[in-house]
């Protein structure tokens, strides 16, 4: 495996993982409603605890995509 395709398959993950990302945090913005009774049908959870649960999943998942998507991209563009 070559820089440049390590370099585009890293490009190309990242950008994925940003849709994921945004497709989440607008789901949430604009359904959340619908998806608290969607979960508290499966699992005895407040409004509260719900929030937190996903504001912390978005958050970990943003640290994730940082970290092994885009710094190293960055790293590889630097490098070569």
């Amino acid at each position: 495996m070559t820089v440049d395709i390590l370099r585009g398959v890293l490009g190309w993950c990242a950008v994925i993982n940003m849709g994921v990302l945004l497709w989440w945090f607008l789901v949430l913005v604009f359904a959340h409603d619908w998806v608290y009774r969607m979960h508290s049908k499966w699992f005895k959870i407040s409004v509260e605890t719900f929030d937190t649960i996903h504001y912390a999943g978005i958050a970990f998942f943003k640290i994730v995509i940082f970290v092994f998507n885009i710094i190293p991209y960055f790293a590889l563009r630097i490098v070569e």
